[in-house]
């Protein structure tokens, strides 16, 4: 297993980053993604990378502001994201953790780092996405 962790503190309410990581309706900011289909559970939902490469998740905790978790899918691994919010005084402090089963051998030695790039790309996105909206 491949597990991966990345932590920010941002100065924006929990409840405005949570409203923004959660809403699978608007993913525009999502530099990595091309569109998002909400199963009509509404727990699960496909991501499609710009070249249409899907991913299929499922949501296993959904606590608003705080704690939401959902089990992915794809040809290539199986795993389980964790994505943890903290009230500071200031903001919030979010920990995304990313673990990770990888199905072809010749994916191992790269996962990773694969992963820490995925984090950092989205914490990057994110950020961009509340300043640019500005809205707290």
């Amino acid at each position: 297993m491949t597990e991966s962790k990345i932590k920010a503190a941002l100065d924006f309410p929990p409840e405005r980053v949570w409203e923004v990581v959660t809403d699978l309706k608007h993913y525009a900011w999502r530099s990595d993604l091309s569109r998002i289909e909400i199963q009509d559970d509404g727990k699960s939902f496909v991501e499609y990378t710009a070249d249409g490469y899907a991913t299929n998740f499922h949501i296993t905790s959904f606590k608003p502001p705080n704690r939401y978790e959902f089990d992915m899918d794809n040809e290539n691994i199986t795993g389980h994201w964790t994505g943890i919010f903290t009230r500071t005084e200031d903001g919030v402090i979010l920990e995304f953790r990313e673990y990770i089963e990888v199905k072809k051998w010749i994916m191992k030695p790269f996962a990773k780092l694969y992963l820490h790039m995925q984090q950092k790309r989205y914490m990057a996105d994110l950020k961009k996405e509340l300043e640019r909206s500005g809205r707290t």
